[in-house]
C-alpha cells in the first residue's frame, strides 16, 4: 500500500497518526493525537482538531472544519466547509471575565456512522450522531440525532426521504417498502426505522 501524502503546505501535528495511502492537501491541519485511517483524502484548508478520529476511505473536503472529540466511520464524506462543532454553550470568557481555557468547558464530539454523507456547509450541533448511510443535505442546521439512512435538509434539519448504501433516495413501494433505483437494494421502514430487507 501507498504511503501518506502530506503536502508541504499542510500543518500535520507530529503526535497525529495518518494511515497509508491517505492525502493531506495544502493548508489543512490535522491536530495532535488524532488519528486518520487509511485511503483518506484531508482536502485544502481542512481542520482536525485534537484526538479526533477518522476511519478509512474517510473523505473532508476543502475548508470543512472537524471538532474534537469528533468521530467519523469507514467511508464518512465531509462536504466542503461543514462544520461539526463540540461546544453546546459557547463563550470565548467565564463570567468572571477571564478567556475560557479548553479545561473550563466540555467537548461533546459528532458522531458520523459508516457511509454517511454531510452536504456542503452543513452545521452538526455538538454531541449529535449522524446515523450509518444517512444524508444531511447542503445547507442543513442538524439540531438532533439524524436515523440511519435518512435524508434530512433545512434549518434545522427534518427528514424527507431515505437513502440507500449509494446515496441515492429511495423509491416508495408502498406498505414499508423502499427500492434503491441505481443497485435495486430493498429496505423495510418498521416503526419509523430503516434496514436493508435482509437485515429485517
Amino acid at each position: 500500500m501507498a504511503e501518506a501524502r502530506i503536502l508541504a503546505s499542510a500543518d500535520v501535528d507530529e503526535r497525529a497518526l495518518i494511515g497509508e495511502g491517505t492525502t493531506v492537501w495544502h493548508l489543512a491541519q490535522v491536530r495532535e493525537d488524532a488519528a486518520v485511517g487509511r485511503d483518506c483524502i484531508i482536502g485544502r484548508g481542512a481542520y482536525v482538531g485534537p484526538g479526533v478520529r477518522l476511519g478509512d476511505r474517510v473523505k473532508l473536503q476543502n475548508h470543512a472544519l472537524v471538532y474534537e472529540p469528533a468521530v467519523l466511520e469507514d467511508g464518512v464524506f465531509i462536504g466542503p466547509a461543514v462544520v461539526l462543532t463540540n461546544d453546546m454553550y459557547p463563550r470565548s470568557a467565564d463570567v468572571d471575565g477571564g478567556l475560557k481555557r479548553p479545561g473550563d468547558w466540555d467537548a461533546l464530539g459528532v458522531t458520523v456512522r459508516e457511509g454517511a454523507s454531510v452536504g456542503a456547509r452543513a452545521v452538526v450541533v455538538a454531541g449529535l450522531t449522524i446515523g450509518r448511510y444517512a444524508l444531511v443535505g447542503a445547507g442543513a442546521v442538524v439540531t438532533r440525532d439524524v436515523l440511519d439512512h435518512a435524508l434530512v435538509v433545512g434549518s434545522p434539519a427534518k427528514r424527507i426521504g431515505w437513502v440507500g448504501r449509494a446515496g441515492e433516495p429511495l423509491k416508495d413501494e408502498g406498505e414499508g417498502h423502499w427500492l434503491c433505483p441505481r443497485t435495486g437494494e430493498k429496505y423495510v421502514e418498521i416503526d419509523g426505522r430503516l434496514s436493508r430487507a435482509r437485515d429485517a
